[in-house]
């Protein structure tokens, strides 16, 4: 049977012959395809294709089931497609360069140029080649601990000062390429991000190793934040990373957990230690300048003091040369004049004056204050109406007499035993006090 016969010629197309032709017609009972034909129709639009007129029919398949050769293709079509390809290779050099980056262009492995964001072109693949580095991110890391302070690492933190103390330092370093330092970041170092990471922890023990604890704990963070950035920044400007350091954050200082609490009773003495200085200072300032001013004040008043009692010394040395210059010239009258001088300044200061008559026993007393009282109210009298009271006038001038009867009497007796010669005259002096003013050095 010819039923399954994959080598006979006429299998697949419907109704046969009697001399194996095969037919032209359609499959009546609605079977697949002629494959003669489809296979014709096929070969007819390939020959247009390729610039050759269609006409007659296409090869016939062989019998042997085999496909049929193809016609060769035409030089046009192969130069033709030889430009697209070109054209499309070409095309593929263009690229977009994304807002924030720089593409760095490499010509067979070798850098060339760094293209700016935008739209840019490069030779194609397999020529150039490009690749994009993001300048504008900004990078973090940390040393010391891992997201939070409690997640310590201690490898990392742990470092020795100048005096000899272990402290437990964690920062953050930020840091961003340069506008011109993506290819030093590509090619310069293998691991860049890792040569930063090195690169800060290597200047912060260093810094660290030149302060001392109680620096680094307290007032030194800022400036031995700033001291790591500038160290660090020379190591990846010496290697040539393209690498610029942004900001290094000192985050938490302090002892390791071992010694916290020994270390937390020092710091309690030497805060102590701070305070009592602080208070001793205070109270320095205060009892200082009062004792600089006390002393100053003493001083000026010594200066004071000895110079009005030089000033003193030198009047009265002056006026004593004048009064022994004067004495030359006239002694008896310059012993009368201070005679009366000091004899004035005696009597201004004494109200009651006492003599001792040297005849008899009698003490005669002198009311000088009661004699100016009444010299007063008497000349107040006269200065007033004038017609006063006959009565007050007789009873002030009785009392008055008395007074001064009583006082002329005492001066008489004593006026009797006084020598008479060499008298001179009292000026503005009573009558009854004449013989008291008389000088003794006038014999």
């Amino acid at each position: 049977m010819k039923l399954f016969n994959l080598n006979d010629p006429g299998w697949g197309r419907g109704q046969q012959n009697q001399d194996n032709e095969p037919s032209n017609k359609p499959n009546s009972a609605g079977g697949p395809p002629d494959l003669d034909e489809v296979w014709r129709d096929f070969n007819k639009r390939l020959s247009g294709l390729f610039g050759k007129r269609g006409g007659g029919r296409g090869p016939r398949m062989p019998s042997g089931g085999g496909l049929p050769s193809l016609p060769g293709p035409s030089p046009k079509f192969i130069l033709l497609l030889i430009v697209a390809a070109i054209l499309l290779w070409l095309a593929s050099g263009f690229m977009v360069v994304q807002e924030g980056q720089v593409a760095v262009v490499t010509r067979f492995g070798k850098y060339v140029h760094t293209l700016n964001p935008g739209l840019q072109w490069r030779l194609p693949y397999p020529i150039e080649n490009s690749q994009d580095v993001n300048i504008s991110q900004l990078r973090t890391f940390e040393v010391g601990f891992r997201g939070s302070s409690r997640n310590k690492v201690l490898p990392e933190s742990l470092m020795l000062t100048n005096d000899e103390n272990i402290v437990d330092v964690q920062f953050v370093v930020q840091y961003r390429l340069r506008p011109d330092g993506a290819p030093a970041y590509l090619f310069n170092t293998s691991q860049p991000d890792e040569s930063v990471r090195q690169a800060a922890e290597t200047a912060m023990r260093e810094i660290v190793g030149r302060k001392p604890m109680d620096f680094v704990l307290y007032s030194g963070r800022t400036e031995v934040a700033t001291e790591v950035q500038a160290l660090a920044q020379s190591i990846l400007d010496r290697y040539q990373t393209g690498i610029q350091i942004s900001t290094v954050a000192i985050q938490n200082v302090q002892p390791p957990e071992q010694v916290q609490a020994a270390f937390d009773d020092a710091v309690k003495a030497g805060q102590d230690r701070e305070r009592q200085i602080n208070e001793g200072n205070a109270y320095a300032s205060q009892v200082l300048p009062e004792a600089e001013g006390q002393a100053a004040r003493m001083i000026q008043e010594a200066e004071g003091y000895s110079a009005r009692v030089i000033g003193q010394a030198q009047g009265n040395t002056s006026r004593f040369d004048s009064v022994a210059t004067e004495y030359a010239k006239a002694p008896a009258i310059t012993r009368e004049r201070m005679y009366l001088e000091t004899m004035q300044d005696i009597f201004t200061d004494t109200a009651k004056v006492m003599i001792d008559a040297p005849v008899g026993n009698n003490m005669l007393y002198l009311p000088l204050d009661k004699i100016m009282q009444q010299a007063a109210r008497g000349n107040g009298a006269a200065s007033g109406s004038g017609g006063g009271s006959s009565t007050d006038a007789s009873g002030s001038s009785s009392s008055s007499s008395s007074t001064v009867s009583t006082a002329g009497a005492g001066a008489q007796a004593a006026s009797k035993n006084a020598p008479s010669s060499n008298r001179p005259a009292s000026r503005g002096v009573p009558s009854g006090l004449d013989s008291l003013m008389r000088s003794p050095y006038s014999n």
